[in-house]
């Protein structure tokens, strides 16, 4: 058995799938629907403008794939882009519609601090039972890159936040679906450890 992660041209794929392999998991780099459909979980990872991600899963046919995963029942993590096409609508570039899974609108990061948010900041974990984040101290730092935030309108899913001018929604857990705002593949020892409990969640 294997983790998909979905290639829909979104970057930062390889070094993804780095991280996965030093976290000692079997990875598939596929757009394919079926080796989606077969995997024992999948990742949607993903840089760049919320609307081109919506393009790119749907002209490569990956959007309902995307959505079936996600339903299915298998563990599905969603980074940084990843986590965002999770809700309802962005605001990036003016009103895209994401994925529906979760309540909510992707927005701007209000002015009076750097945008883009860059480097490295603090999690504070609000879900102490997390799955994905077990063996992470409260206040670890992590690496983040990004200009816009969730604007989660269900707290019962936010796992981890970080101050950046205001609460960030650093991480997202429910059931069988994570998500996060940071990049663990760029997050040294302790972004391995989130992989490593990803892969240990997948059954691998």
């Amino acid at each position: 058995m294997y983790i998909a992660i979905i290639n829909y041209n979104m970057g930062n794929i390889k070094s993804v799938e780095n991280a996965l392999k030093k976290a000692g998991a079997n990875v598939k780099v596929t757009s394919s629907p079926s080796v989606i459909k077969n995997a024992a979980s999948v990742i949607l990872p993903g840089v760049g403008a919320y609307r081109d991600a919506v393009k790119n899963l749907n002209e490569l046919n990956l959007y309902d794939c995307t959505v079936n995963a996600i339903k299915s029942g298998k563990p599905f993590l969603g980074i940084c882009i990843g986590l965002q096409l999770m809700f309802e609508f962005s605001m990036e570039g003016g009103k895209s519609p994401g994925l529906g899974i979760f309540k909510g609108t992707v927005r701007k990061i209000p002015s009076g601090v750097k945008i883009p948010h860059m480097g490295w900041n603090r999690l504070f974990i609000k879900k102490k039972d997390s799955r994905l984040l077990r063996g992470i101290n409260d206040g670890e730092s992590f690496y983040f890159v990004h200009s816009y935030y969730a604007d989660c309108k269900q707290d019962e899913i936010i796992s981890s936040t970080t101050g950046y001018g205001i609460d960030i929604v650093s991480s997202i857990e429910k059931e069988n679906i994570f998500g996060l705002q940071f990049h663990p593949e760029k997050s040294s020892i302790m972004g391995l450890k989130i992989l490593e409990n990803f892969r240990n969640i997948s059954g691998l």
